[in-house]
């Protein structure tokens, strides 16, 4: 592309409306108990709070004479994506797209806020209520950026897209959301230009971010009286020793990545359990089994396939002779040769395989969007972290340009008590048109 200085344009007559944007997200976020995605007990309905983007914007629509042309790509009922495009006087011309502002919510249970997770509430600059960080605030946001786009009509030198998804809370379901767009061809336009994924925090450009790989570890033992500990088989002994060996294994084989300090990965690759289950019983007698689920975080350097075969192979170690596990005290086995019982570990990949992204850091998408942060917020510094999100490194193995923003609190990301600030969305909307407007300056 030809580089040259931005011209002044309608595109700083932009100006990011408050009122309307609470308004809107006052609307959404009443939704959003029927957009918690946790099957089989909520199964969101997208087009709940899609409907209300929709009526904001239809003013605008090529259908009542305005500029933006917008549809809903449904391919489960209730659950549509919506598609708006303010298109540019050259149809060929590149794109700045604004995807991944999603319309289902992670679920909140009321009984733990300590206000009404289910309306939104206003404490000064805070705007309360699930869904405000992650993700109804950015659908917010890319609402009202498209209706300030449509009502000063700027000329731009590039088509804007923004696509806002359903189901990308639940990646144990296919075919709903963003995955099923790609798959069908609906979005390969957009890999001419460059994509934002809309679906980040605290404002400053986020780098990276982690593959994940969900694991659950099965001990079977031999169910005992507790004070006869030498006939049975201690499956939480077994278990316990059984991740430790795991987790010495995985950090040799995961080490540290160079690449991670100049990505600003907050940490390295990591295994470690988050979940202990046993089938229950009395305190006086040595259970029958146990199980322990945890996760792999592997920075993006990492393969997500490679990790999770990696800790197959460590199991398979183990299995093939469990005494080479250390034991807890004299009495303490894992073989009762005389009853030719061994105990046994079974391991189970839980659900899909996460990767990890490396975005670019030579892009022009990368180097306008440093640009367009530090002249709104007075710096830029990028970030990663070894939190997950779906889908984006299969957008960009599929060929998408594709980097990562938002402009909730990382604090407040599926928690209790989730808020955003709106001084941080309105320096949002500031970013995303000045990204446009650069993009649009550069172009011959």
């Amino acid at each position: 592309p030809t580089f040259r200085p931005l011209q002044p344009s309608k595109m700083a007559e932009l100006t990011f409306d408050r009122a309307g944007y609470v308004d809107l997200l006052r609307k959404l976020i009443g939704e959003n108990r029927n957009l918690q995605n946790n099957p089989p007990t909520n199964v969101p309905q997208e087009d709940l709070a899609s409907e209300h983007v929709l009526r904001a914007l239809e003013p605008y629509t090529t259908e009542k004479g305005g500029p933006l042309v917008i549809r809903r790509e449904t391919f489960v009922k209730g659950r549509g994506n919506i598609l708006i495009e303010y298109p540019c006087a050259n149809k060929d011309a590149p794109y700045v797209s604004f995807v991944g502002c999603h319309l289902d919510v992670v679920p909140a249970n009321p009984d733990d806020w300590d206000f009404n997770p289910y309306e939104l509430s206003i404490n000064g600059d805070e705007l309360r209520g699930r869904g405000v960080t992650d993700c109804l605030g950015h659908v917010a946001l890319v609402t009202e950026l498209f209706r300030q786009l449509a009502i000063s009509k700027p000329q731009l030198k590039v088509n804007v897209c923004g696509v806002m998804i359903a189901n990308e809370e639940n990646s144990s379901e296919s075919g709903i959301g963003i995955d099923e767009l790609v798959r069908r061809g609906m979005i390969s336009h957009l890999k001419k230009g460059f994509v934002y994924w809309v679906d980040a925090a605290d404002k400053q450009p986020c780098l990276g971010t982690a593959g994940m790989v969900p694991w659950q570890l099965k001990a079977k033992g031999k169910l005992f009286h507790s004070g006869l500990p030498h006939q049975a088989v201690n499956p939480m002994e077994m278990c316990m020793e059984a991740v430790k060996y795991m987790q010495d294994r995985f950090y040799q084989d995961f080490p540290p990545h160079e690449d991670e300090a100049k990505y600003h990965f907050v940490t390295c690759s990591t295994m470690k359990p988050t979940q202990w289950h046993y089938p229950g019983g009395g305190v006086n007698q040595i259970p029958a089994e146990c199980t322990v689920c945890g996760d792999m975080r592997l920075t993006p350097f990492y393969s997500a396939e490679k990790a999770a075969n990696s800790l197959k192979s460590y199991v398979d170690t183990l299995n093939k002779d469990i005494s080479q596990l250390p034991t807890r005290g004299p009495v303490s086995k894992y073989t009762l040769p005389d009853e030719k019982l061994t105990g046994t570990l079974e391991l189970t990949i839980m659900g899909e395989k996460m990767s990890g992204i490396a975005c670019s850091i030579t892009s022009d998408g990368h180097k306008v969007l440093c640009d367009a942060t530090a002249e709104v917020l007075g710096e830029c510094k990028p970030y990663s972290l070894t939190g997950s999100l779906p889908l984006v490194k299969e957008l960009q193995d599929d060929g998408f340009d594709l980097q990562i923003i938002g402009y909730g609190l990382m604090k407040t990301y599926h928690a209790k008590n989730e808020y955003g600030l709106l001084s941080d969305f309105e320096q949002g909307f500031q970013v995303m048109a000045k990204l446009i407007a650069k993009h649009s300056a550069r172009q011959i």
